[in-house]
Formats: structure tokens, sequence, C-alpha cells
């Protein structure tokens, strides 16, 4: 998983991260976007642009947001 949106996505969901995709690989769930690490190609174009700082390259996320991973994970089974 390349990216991984976090907690200040959680009812912000401002979408400037969708915009500037250039895969599309951001969708949005009920209360948070996710991002589809199958269709990602890494390019952190959504990183830069979050005006939260939701966004974080998987290896660079805090510990205490790494159920986050298992979050997008549960999203994109069940789609």
């Amino acid at each position: 998983m390349p990216f991984v949106i976090t907690e200040a996505c959680i009812n912000e969901k401002a979408a400037d991260c969708v915009n500037v995709c250039p895969v599309d690989c951001i969708v949005e769930g009920d209360d948070q976007f996710f991002i589809n690490p199958d269709v990602c190609i890494d390019c952190g174009a959504c990183e830069v642009e979050c005006p939260v700082s939701a966004v974080f390259y998987e290896e660079d996320l805090p510990e205490h947001y790494l159920k986050y991973i298992d979050k997008t994970a549960e999203f994109f089974r069940t789609k």
C-alpha cells in the first residue's frame, strides 16, 4: 500500500487530493477518502495537495495511524 489517508480526512473530505490524482485512485467512502493501492502509482501528488495533512506514504506512517492501513484494506475488500 503506497499512500494512506488518515483521520484528519474523516468528515473533512476536502477532495483536493482527488482533483490532482493522475490515475483516479482515490475513492470516497462514508466518512473519508481512500487510496486504492492497486491503482496508485506512488506519484505523491495527493500528499502534497492535502490541506489537512491526512496523507502519508505508508513507510512514513506514524505508529498511531497504522490502523488506517487495515481500514483501507477493509474498504477495498468490500468493494
